[in-house]
């Protein structure tokens, strides 16, 4: 019986031993299939430009395809859910982006929470956003002051939607610089950018990716950047806090998730990865004519940028009066 009882206990111990290695060997082997990268915005705009980007070299980085998969809709939340209920194994990730934090302040129903559903892997970019209007309608920030504060009410800014970075960026202004300017929300920044150029709205604080195509042709002039520091990309153009307008510095920001519960080892990877891919000078080069910011952050440091972002924005959707819906 001691024999018979000694020789359960060996095979439970090789069984053990056995499924250790197997784990092992599969967190060592990762990836060995390719890893989906889900964008939850359309195909074509600026989260989607910057992941392609990088997906691109992530992809020689890891030794393994790296597939864009676009699931739009609901501000980032449909596609978000689908990453969060993926399985944590490294092969399916999710591209976060600051507009998720800014409706958890808007819904009124549950939306994904990034601090407890994802881990944070690294963050990709940064975007700048620029204010922008028709060149017949201002010469400066200051002129475009004096103009709306000698037409309260006449003068309106366009944004991507209700509750969009763009609309609470325009909040701001209105509030920092003491002008009556009207909100003008669309489905999007195309239309409203195209509203600009012909004149139908008077200004906007889009991101430069979509709006320096634009402001290169000469069909939008820029007056001011929404950053602490004047962009490489526009040297000439002050910040708003030079052009007269202080406390509006904001910056969007796109970032790598996993479902929460994926192994530490395969998180390093993907960190690693990433890191290796952002800082290629092909690659920041790429996104820097295209009006990004590179970055490739840790995971601690972007776990620490979500964590205050996440105490930012309920505050600017409280000052810009904006409720659940």
């Amino acid at each position: 019986m001691k024999s018979q009882t000694q020789g359960r206990h060996k095979m439970l111990g090789a069984i053990g031993l056995a499924v250790m290695m197997a784990g092992a060997w599969a967190q060592g082997s990762y990836p060995n299939h390719p890893v989906k990268l889900i964008v939850p915005w359309p195909a074509g705009g600026s989260v989607d430009m910057a992941t392609r980007v990088v997906a691109e070299q992530l992809a020689v980085s890891l030794g393994q395809p790296v597939v864009v998969d676009n699931r739009p809709g609901a501000a980032g939340n449909i596609g978000a859910a689908a990453a969060a209920k993926a399985a944590p194994d490294g092969y399916t990730l999710l591209v976060a982006t600051t507009p998720m934090i800014i409706n958890r302040s808007l819904s009124g129903s549950p939306t994904v929470d990034l601090s407890r559903e994802f881990a944070p892997i690294g963050q990709l970019v940064s975007l700048n956003y620029v204010m922008v209007v028709n060149p017949a309608v201002a010469s400066s920030v200051k002129d475009l002051v004096a103009k709306a504060k000698a037409q309260p009410g006449r003068y309106s800014y366009a944004s991507s939607g209700p509750g969009t970075q763009l609309h609470l960026i325009g909040e701001s202004f209105k509030r920092q610089a003491g002008v009556d300017i009207v909100h003008a929300p669309y489905k999007g920044a195309p239309p409203a950018l195209a509203d600009v150029v012909g004149g139908h709205v008077q200004l906007m604080f889009p991101g430069l990716p979509v709006a320096e195509p634009l402001l290169r042709s000469g069909q939008l002039k820029a007056l001011a950047v929404v950053s602490k520091h004047r962009l490489p990309q526009l040297p000439d153009v002050p910040t708003l806090a030079e052009a007269g307008v202080p406390g509006i510095d904001t910056t969007e920001w796109y970032g790598l998730v996993a479902p929460a519960g994926t192994p530490p080892q395969i998180i390093a990877r993907l960190s690693q990865a990433l890191t290796s891919a952002v800082g290629k000078p092909a690659v920041r080069e790429r996104l820097t004519s295209q009006g990004f910011e590179p970055v490739g952050s840790t995971p601690q440091a972007f776990a620490g940028l979500i964590e205050a972002e996440q105490k930012v924005w309920p505050l600017a959707v409280r000052r810009a009066g904006l409720k659940p819906e």
